[in-house]
């Protein structure tokens, strides 16, 4: 897998786990799991599903031979025993119900799950993108500000908005909230905090969907900051400095992301 297919396969993962961590309600609110996002996510981790009396499992199997079995249902909960514990614990016969020792078993299983609900997605997660190889060479980074400015160039917004995405993902940018969105705009940044406490954003990506236009302002605009942000928008509207435009944005993403100090346990770290 290439580092490009790297960084998509991390945004999928993202993704897929936030829809799965935004459907989990406290308990007895009634809320259901989004059980689709939760396969896929379980799908890529490689566990294989097993239906076992009404329960709906899915398994995977160590080197050791020991089992993780997920239970998928508005719990979660991770389990690391035997399919016929998990069975007996979550959907007992009356015959195994008649035993006191399968009765505590059943009452208390935190001798045998790992976790539940919003951890085990976390956990999960975390083991998806283990899985993945984030190594790599400039001219990986490189051949990906190429297929943004190809994109760029023949007007596909998609495709641009696709490398800016990677682009965001590999340089920790984000998107702008609210307060400072423009419709058919495109804005995300570096995200830092001033002195104050008060968040703010830049280097600010800037693209305009409607007219394919693209830039890099070196603004660093506080959300509090109103001159910063009228300053902000008149940029947008061409009436200001824009710092870096069109295809040579990439070029600068590129730059940034190379020019970057690694700090120790970075995930995106260059080949030897």
């Amino acid at each position: 897998m290439s580092f490009q297919e790297s960084v998509r396969q991390k945004i999928k993962i993202a993704n897929l786990a936030g829809k799965v961590l935004a459907s989990i309600g406290s308990p007895g609110s009634g809320k259901k799991v989004n059980k689709d996002a939760m396969r896929e996510l379980l799908g890529i981790n490689g566990y294989a599903y097993q239906k076992e009396r009404d329960l709906d499992l899915h398994i995977l199997t160590d080197e050791s031979g020991t089992d993780t079995i997920i239970v998928l249902d508005n719990e979660l909960a991770l389990y690391r025993t035997t399919l016929a514990d998990v069975a007996m614990r979550k959907s007992p016969t009356v015959k195994e119900m008649i035993s006191i020792r399968n009765a505590i078993k059943i009452l208390k299983d935190t001798d045998v799950v790992v976790s539940r609900r919003d951890e085990t997605v976390k956990a999960l997660q975390q083991a998806c993108l283990e899985m993945l190889d984030f190594r790599y060479e400039k001219g990986d980074i490189e051949a990906m500000g190429k297929d943004g400015m190809a994109a760029l160039d023949n007007g596909y917004a998609d495709g641009v908005l696709e490398i800016l995405g990677l682009f965001e993902e590999i340089l920790s940018f984000e998107l702008l909230p609210k307060s400072l969105a423009i419709p058919h705009f495109h804005l995300a940044g570096a995200l830092s905090r001033k002195t104050s406490g008060e968040v703010a954003y830049g280097p600010i990506l800037v693209y305009n969907m409607m007219h394919n236009k693209l830039m890099l302002t070196d603004d660093v605009v506080g959300i509090r900051d109103k001159d910063k942000i009228e300053t902000l928008h008149a940029n947008i509207r061409g009436e200001g400095g824009a710092g870096v435009e069109g295809p040579a944005v990439f070029e600068k993403l590129a730059a940034m992301f190379l020019g970057r100090t690694i700090k120790n346990g970075g995930l995106y770290r260059p080949m030897a």
